[in-house]
């Protein structure tokens, strides 16, 4: 179970960027390309290895309504299985 106090970064080689010909975010990585859900992406702007779970939740409760920690942990899990991200 990843922690409140767990610091997630993008792996080596992963980038988050932004396709403004799509409109959307595009995240690369070596083994293909992600086009992450808005709140996926959101999420993955605070993966520096220094925010903590808890303060990446708590930054995105600061910007949107309802915001739980549960679900910033269901993204980050589903990350980590793409070995999106990994853990500080």
């Amino acid at each position: 179970m990843i922690g409140l106090d767990s610091a997630p970064r993008l792996r080596r080689g992963v980038r988050l960027t932004y396709d403004k010909t799509r409109e959307t975010h595009v995240l690369l990585f070596p083994e293909g390309v992600l086009v992450p859900n808005k709140t996926a992406a959101a999420v993955l702007e605070l993966c520096d290895g220094v925010a903590t779970v808890a303060e990446i939740a708590a930054e995105l409760g600061r910007r949107y309504e309802g915001v739980r920690v549960e679900d910033v942990r269901n993204v980050l899990t589903r990350l980590e299985e793409r070995r999106v991200v990994e853990w500080k």
